[in-house]
């Protein structure tokens, strides 16, 4: 029998796992996920000229150690003003003083040298402010998705000879047992004491079923829809050099909807992402200079949120994401000037256009996939932004849709992040409280400690 079982090996599952070994190397801990071990991970059409997503078994990118933040930005944000609401668990001043732990961590394993951003003294603020933008509060550790996954492997080689993992090894069950718990794959079984459920946004169905089995009570979430922007780093250099990630509100007139800056990446590339088979976009930048490109790309997202009679918000953000898919073979770009004219892209507009795109797409018409409210708004955001960033509302400015940021439903827990069935946890993005790796990796270690303090251990 293990002392704790870790479902899932993404950021809360890995910082979890590491304070438990660092706090007492003692205890017997397994980590499954349905992914590959760091150095196996890779997608079979990143770097080919495929615009469409393969349908691999288990996708490489989001799943594996690492989770779907393995091959990110490596954005750590200590804030409490977006990334989730894991401070209305455990309080605003223990979620600051975790995340900065984390921090800690993350340097002592290969992030240092990197540079922490803040937005405490700018005038960007004011700037903002004078334009009908709201820029949020927070102090940004951009390890780039090289630096990223040096952290990875060093933590992965300091914790694989002091646990069990299990990778390709996707669990299916998890059943209550007197003395604590059996995880169930699909050729074995495993006991445990305790165990941590951090199964990330990928595992959002998966979750669903477990909760519906063990009847956790849940509550529908938020689904966030948008595009992704690309244009010339250099309009948007005074904001990046400055704060490097940017997260600015605007609340539309039209229709009084709050659309947002989400994942910057000052020169960086534009990718695909798989969730559940459902291929959308997403944004990758680099420390390393030698990796840097001309443009900088970031998302521009409207949340959603139903609740009578309509209750499946992912469903929608799906439904949306699919008909991109459909219509565009997986993502669809589009020039701002195409679209604020009604007209789709082709190819030689774009080509003759100043931005050079970092991602193969297909040319197309965000109008024909996107709701015009939704879309509205979005083209609201550009020229409000344009304001602050002239140039952003060029005609050549490049949009990748759709971009969609699937939240797990909100899963009951108590201010331990415990479910009803005590040592049962259900921590990160998969539990519908944390959306980012530093709310995600400070939920683990949140945890971890908990576990030790139930068993009477120091800390």
């Amino acid at each position: 029998m293990y002392d704790v079982i870790i479902i899932g090996a993404g950021p809360g599952g890995i910082f979890s796992a590491y304070e438990l070994m660092k706090q007492d190397e003692n205890l017997k801990i397994a980590v499954f996920d349905a992914g590959r071990s760091l150095e196996q991970r890779h997608c079979p059409i990143d770097g080919e000229k495929v615009k469409s997503c393969i349908g691999c078994k288990t996708c490489a990118i989001m799943n594996g150690f690492g989770g779907a933040g393995a091959f990110s930005d490596g954005k750590y944000n200590i804030t409490n003003d977006f990334g989730g609401t894991l401070y209305e668990y455990i309080g605003r001043q223990k979620a600051l003083e975790l995340m900065k732990y984390v921090d800690t961590i993350n340097m002592s394993h290969g992030g240092e040298g990197t540079k922490m951003y803040s937005t405490a003294g700018t005038d960007l603020k004011k700037v903002c402010l004078q334009n009908k933008l709201k820029l949020l509060d927070a102090s940004v550790r951009h390890l780039g998705t090289d630096v990223n996954y040096v952290v990875l492997k060093n933590l992965y080689d300091e914790m694989k000879d002091h646990m069990d993992f299990f990778f390709d090894t996707p669990v299916e069950k998890i059943q209550v047992k007197e003395d604590g718990y059996l995880v169930s794959t699909k050729d074995a079984e495993y006991a445990c004491k305790k165990c941590i459920v951090s199964v990330g946004r990928s595992g959002s169905k998966w979750m669903e079923t477990v909760c519906e089995d063990l009847e956790i009570p849940t509550k529908s979430n938020r689904v966030d829809i948008g595009v992704r922007v690309e244009l010339p780093a250099v309009i948007f250099s005074h904001l990046t050099d400055e704060l490097y990630e940017s997260k600015i509100v605007y609340r539309t007139e039209k229709f009084e909807d709050n659309v947002r800056t989400f994942c910057m990446n000052p020169y960086g590339i534009v990718v695909n992402e798989n969730t559940n088979g459902i291929v959308t976009v997403n944004g990758h930048s680099y420390d390393s200079p030698d990796l840097r490109t001309e443009n900088t790309n970031f998302a521009l997202l409207v949340a959603k949120h139903f609740s009578e009679p309509f209750k499946d918000s992912n469903g929608y953000g799906e439904s949306i994401a699919r008909l991109s898919n459909m219509l565009g073979g997986g993502v669809i770009v589009q020039r701002f000037g195409d679209l604020v004219r009604g007209r789709r892209s082709n190819q030689k507009r774009i080509e003759e256009g100043l931005v050079t795109p970092t991602l193969s797409a297909t040319p197309g018409d965000l109008s024909l996939v996107l709701p015009k409210r939704i879309l509205d708004g979005i083209i609201e955001m550009i020229y409000a932004l344009d304001k602050i960033a002239p140039g952003t509302a060029n005609d050549d400015t490049l949009l990748y849709g759709v971009e969609v940021k699937f939240y797990n439903m909100e899963v009951e827990l108590d201010e331990n992040l415990q479910s009803r069935y005590p040592g049962l946890y259900i921590i990160g993005d998969g539990s519908g409280v944390t959306h980012s790796l530093s709310h995600a990796s400070a939920s683990g270690v949140y945890v971890a400690r908990h576990i030790l303090e139930s068993e009477g251990k120091a800390i």
